[in-house]
Order: C-alpha cells, then structure tokens, then sequence
C-alpha cells in the first residue's frame, strides 16, 4: 500500500483533498452565518484553517482510498436561528457542493493554462490541477446523494411537502446504513460515475 505509487499520489491528492474538504466546511459555516446562525463562527469553524475542520476517520478513509475520498467533520447548525429555516438549511446544505463546483471548475481553468503554457511545464502541477478537477466533481456529486447525513438529504428534505417529511423521517433512519452498503459495493460509483465522467470531460476537454 505504501509503495512508490502511493506517495505520488499523496503529493497530488492530498493537498487537493485538504483543501476542498476545507472550503466545502467553511461555505457551509459562511451561508449558515448569512441566514442568522452563528453557531459555526463561534466554535472556530468559520475559518480556512484545516485542523479546524478534519475528521479522524474521515482523514483515515484518505488514506485508504489514496486520497481519492474523504470527509470533514459536520459543521454545527442552530435551526432556531435561522431566518426561514427551510430556505436556509437548502442553501446552507447546498453551499458545500457548490463550492466543490467552484473549486473544479478555477482547476480547470489552471489546467487548461498550464497545458496552453507548452513546454517547459513541471508535470507536477498539471497533474495537480487535473486532480482538483476529478476530486472535486466526485465529492460535488457524492454529497448531492439524497440520503443522511450528506448535504442532499437536506436539500431534498427542504423540497419536499410538509406531508412527505415522514417519509424522510422514515429513510433517514436507515439512511446511514444503505450510504454504508453503496459505498462497501461499489453501486455508489456506478450511480455517480456517468455524472463525474461527463462533467470531467467538460471541464478538462
């Protein structure tokens, strides 16, 4: 596991992942901040600082997929603070991913430079760039997943009738558990795999 191959790809993916599990926490913290909570900003968690956001075990799955995957700690949310708690907890759901949108979106843009740059370029940072693309599509799309805990539980919660919510209630409870199968079998990548394939290809030509 610890061979040549692996620490190359730590020298690309870890950096990548750090810092767009960081920005994804620290949107999540900024918009909850916007609609009224400050929860967030007062537990050091509106901040660009990385310990401030990463997970034990989320920073041992880095490792284990070889800094493909990963996750930060939650960020805390106070909904008896929120301006229009519906709406807020949508955005504050969905500024995660979006910001995971964003993040590929100015790697590829570097991406597309650094090649246009021609020789003379160190490998390295093309590499790199293509990495923040892939990495950040993937955890995008993976955290729009409709199931507890990820962003788009939330997102489709808010959506949703109030007469629908016990159907939500009802799914959240075996939620983590059917997350837990997708992931130890593969079906997640088979669900997420077209979107990040096409959306990888856009952005990277």
């Amino acid at each position: 596991m610890f061979g040549a191959d692996f620490f190359e790809r730590a020298i690309v993916g870890l950096p990548i992942l750090i810092l767009a599990l960081t920005i994804h926490e620290y949107f999540h913290a900024w918009t909850a901040l916007k609609f009224g909570d400050s929860t967030a900003r007062d537990m050091g968690r509106l901040t660009f600082f990385p310990p401030a956001h990463l997970d034990f075990m989320g920073s041992l799955v880095m490792v284990i997929s070889q800094f493909q995957f990963g996750w930060a700690k939650p960020v805390p949310v106070n909904p008896y603070n929120l301006r229009n708690p519906r709406v807020a907890d949508f955005w504050i759901s969905f500024a995660g991913p979006l910001s995971n949108i964003g993040q590929a979106i100015i790697f590829a843009v570097l991406f597309r430079a650094t090649l246009n740059m021609g020789y003379g370029v160190n490998p390295y940072f093309i590499n790199l760039f293509e990495a923040g693309v892939t990495i950040n599509i993937i955890l995008a799309f993976f955290n729009l997943i409709p199931l507890f805990p990820l962003d788009g539980s939330h997102m489709l919660r808010n959506i949703l009738s109030d007469k629908n919510q016990i159907y939500m209630d009802q799914l959240d409870k075996i939620a983590p558990i059917l997350l837990i199968i997708l992931i130890v079998t593969g079906v997640h990548w088979i669900i997420l795999g077209p979107f990040v394939t096409v959306f990888r290809n856009l952005l990277l030509g």
